[in-house]
C-alpha cells in the first residue's frame, strides 16, 4: 500500500521511512514491525516465510533503531505503535522501567542457541526482554604489510611495537585514555563498572573502577605511554582522528577501533586485517564492551504471543544468516560463528568471536554518569600526570557523587 503523499513528507521529517504499510496499527491477526534503516531488507524472507506459516499479515517499517523508544512512547498509548520493535541494549533497562516492553517467555534450549553476553545483554532484573539480533564490539585492525600475521599476546604486540619506534614507525594504537576502549583492559585484569547484585542486576553503589585490578590495568597501559610507544597526539578529543591518520598513512601497523572503521580504511587502500583482540599479560581475554541491538515485543501490542513468535522464528539460524548476507551485521548465534559464510570472512569471525568475550554495556541510566570522570582520570594517569590509583580513586569519588545526586532528584 502507498503512502499518502502528505504523510510521507511528515514521516520524512522525522527522518523515517516506511518500507510497507502505514504508522497506524495493524489490525488484528496482523503484526507492526518497526526495523532499522536500511536493514529491513535482511528480513523480507523471513517475514514472508512467517506469513506463509501463521497465515498473517507482517507490516514493516523502517525508522533509526535508537529513536524507536522515543517515538513509541507517543505511539503506543496512542494505539499506533508496534507490535515489534528494535532496540540498543543500553536502552532496554529504561524502556523497561517506563512500562515500555514486555518480558518474553523463552526457554533454556532457545536462548542457549546465542552467544551468552548478546543475552545477557537483552536481560533486566533476571527477565530477557528482547533477542539480540545483532553484535557489535572493537577488534585489532593490522597492516598486512607492516604486520603479516595478528600478534596473540599483548606482550607480543608491545614487543613488536619497540621494533617499529626503533625504525620511526609506531606498532599499535590506541584510545586507552578513554574508558570505552581501555575497559577491555580493565575488565580483564579484574575492574569493573558496576559489581552484580545477588539476582544478577547491577549495584550501582559498588563501583570497581578503582579497585585493585584496575589499578594495574591502567598502569599497564601507562607504560605504552611512558616508552614511547604511543606519540603524544592521540589523547583528547582529536586522537580517533590523529590515529586513523596513522594507520592510513601506514605509519602504525595496528589500531584498536570497531567495525565502523572498516570502510574507511578499504576506501584508504589499506591492505588490513581484524583479529580479535590480543590475550593480556595476566593469560586473559580483553573483555571489551559489547554493543548489541535486539528485537523487542511493546508492551502496548495486543498480539504479544504472536509478536514474540515473529521474533523467535525470524531469529532462526538460517534467517540470522540470510540478515548477516544482506546487511553484514553480525548475528550473536553460535552456530554460525563456524559457518563458512561468516569463518571465511576475516572481519566478521573476528568480531563474533570478539563478541564472545565482550561485557554488556551497562544499560542503567547510571552509566551516563560514569564515562566523563573515567576519561578524565585515565587520561591523567596514563600519561603520568597524576598518579594512578589517585586519579581512579578521583573518579570512582566523582561517580558517586553524580550518581547520588540524580538520585537525589
Amino acid at each position: 500500500m502507498k503512502i499518502k503523499t502528505l504523510t510521507a513528507a511528515v514521516m520524512m521529517s522525522l527522518g523515517l521511512l516506511s518500507v510497507v504499510g502505514q504508522t497506524a496499527r495493524a489490525a488484528e491477526g496482523e503484526l507492526l514491525v518497526w526495523e532499522d534503516i536500511k536493514k529491513s531488507n535482511g528480513i523480507t524472507d523471513a517475514v514472508k516465510a512467517f506469513e506463509a506459516k501463521y497465515n498473517v499479515k507482517v507490516k514493516v517499517m523502517e525508522m533509526p533503531y535508537t529513536q524507536q523508544i522515543e517515538k513509541l512512547r507517543l505511539d503506543g498509548p496512542a494505539g499506533i505503535g508496534p507490535d515489534v520493535l528494535v532496540l540498543p541494549h543500553d536502552q532496554v533497562g529504561t524502556a523497561v522501567v517506563q512500562g515500555l516492553i514486555t518480558p518474553l517467555k523463552l526457554t533454556p534450549e532457545y536462548l542457549a542457541g546465542f552467544t551468552k553476553p548478546a543475552v545477557d545483554a537483552q536481560t533486566y532484573l533476571g527477565q530477557v526482554y528482547g533477542i539480540p539480533k545483532a553484535v557489535e564490539t572493537i577488534v585489532l585492525v593490522y597492516n598486512k604489510d607492516l604486520m603479516p600475521k595478528a600478534p596473540e599476546t599483548f606482550e607480543e604486540l608491545k614487543a613488536f611495537s619497540k621494533t617499529q619506534r626503533d625504525a620511526g614507525k609506531y606498532g599499535l594504537l590506541a584510545k586507552f585514555d578513554e574508558i570505552y576502549y581501555a575497559f577491555g583492559v580493565v575488565s580483564g585484569m579484574g575492574g569493573y563498572v558496576f559489581g552484580p547484585n545477588s539476582d544478577g542486576s547491577l549495584n550501582v553503589d559498588d563501583i570497581g573502577l578503582a579497585n585493585q585490578g584496575a589499578n594495574d590495568a591502567v598502569s599497564y597501559l601507562k607504560s605504552f605511554y611512558a616508552d614511547g610507544l604511543f606519540p603524544a597526539g592521540i589523547v583528547g578529543d582529536t586522537g580517533a582522528n590523529a590515529i586513523d591518520s596513522l594507520f592510513t598513512e601506514k605509519k602504525a601497523a595496528a589500531v584498536i577501533t570497531g567495525p565502523w572503521s572498516f570502510q574507511p580504511y578499504k576506501d584508504a587502500g589499506v591492505n588490513y586485517g581484524v583479529a580479535p583482540l590480543p590475550l593480556l599479560p595476566n593469560g586473559e581475554h580483553m573483555r571489551s564492551f559489547l554493543g548489541v541491538k535486539g528485537y523487542s515485543v511493546s508492551t502496548y501490542s495486543k498480539q504479544k504471543e504472536l509478536a514474540q513468535q515473529f521474533i523467535e522464528f525470524i531469529n532462526q539460524p538460517e534467517y540470522a544468516k540470510v540478515r548477516f548476507q544482506v546487511t553484514g551485521e553480525i548475528p550473536p548465534v553460535k552456530s554460525l560463528i563456524d559457518d563458512p559464510l561468516i569463518k571465511d570472512d576475516e572481519k566478521s569471525r573476528a568480531v563474533a568471536i570478539q563478541a564472545a568475550y565482550a561485557v554488556p554495556m551497562p544499560s542503567v541510566p547510571e552509566m551516563g554518569e560514569v564515562w566523563s570522570p573515567a576519561n578524565s582520570a585515565l587520561q591523567l594517569a596514563v600519561t603520568g600526570k597524576q598518579d594512578v590509583k589517585a586519579a581512579l580513586d578521583g573518579a570512582v569519588k566523582n561517580i558517586k557523587m553524580q550518581i547520588e545526586a540524580i538520585h537525589a532528584n
